[in-house]
């Protein structure tokens, strides 16, 4: 008896042991399905997390690439701006200092009113007054009057000041800044 239970034992020791064995291959099997599975979603999330920053650093490149843009686009608006300013007070200038010489006052005097048949009235700065009257005194229906708010040039007045085309210093420079802007913006373009 003592063989046959022998033998028993040794049959439930070798059942055990390949359960046991059996067991752990599975828990082992288990385990590395569960580990390949999270290695699997890692690296999915390595890859959408790369993608993402990919994207996000090309979304910011591009939006510095805008702003670096805009501010040569302001930097160029600017330098437009400044030297058309430079340049408007420097033609101003010039023109004030040629409206402010009677003999060309004169000149352009008579050159606006030349064609004129109606009464006309030619208002000048206080210091030009007495040199255009003088110069104008043989036109007729043509009257020559002192107009404080002038500093340079003039003005021609008609139909009893309702009509009136200026002449000044700040209006001649005006119209001739109008005409320079285009061909000053295409050179500092």
């Amino acid at each position: 008896m003592s063989e046959d239970l022998q033998s028993l034992l040794e049959k439930i020791n070798r059942d055990g042991v390949e359960k046991a064995n059996a067991a752990a291959e599975k828990i082992i099997a288990d385990a590395k399905a569960k580990a390949a599975e999270i290695v699997k979603n890692a690296n999915a999330e390595a890859e959408k997390t790369k993608a993402e920053a990919g994207k996000a650093a090309a979304d910011y490149a591009a939006r510095a690439a805008e702003t670096v843009s805009q501010a040569a686009r302001d930097t160029v608006l600017k330098i437009e701006s400044s030297v058309t300013a430079l340049l408007t007070k420097l033609l101003a200038a010039n023109v004030d200092k040629v409206l402010s010489e009677e003999k060309n006052v004169s000149a352009l005097t008579l050159e606006a009113i030349k064609g004129l048949a109606a009464p006309a009235e030619v208002a000048v700065p206080a210091k030009l007054a007495a040199c255009l009257k003088a110069q104008l005194a043989g036109k007729k229906n043509l009257t020559v009057v002192t107009d404080d708010t002038l500093e340079t040039g003039f003005s021609v007045r008609l139909d009893g000041g309702r009509v009136e085309h200026s002449f000044t210093g700040a209006t001649v420079a005006e119209e001739l800044a109008k005409r320079l802007r285009p061909d000053l913006a295409k050179l500092v373009k």
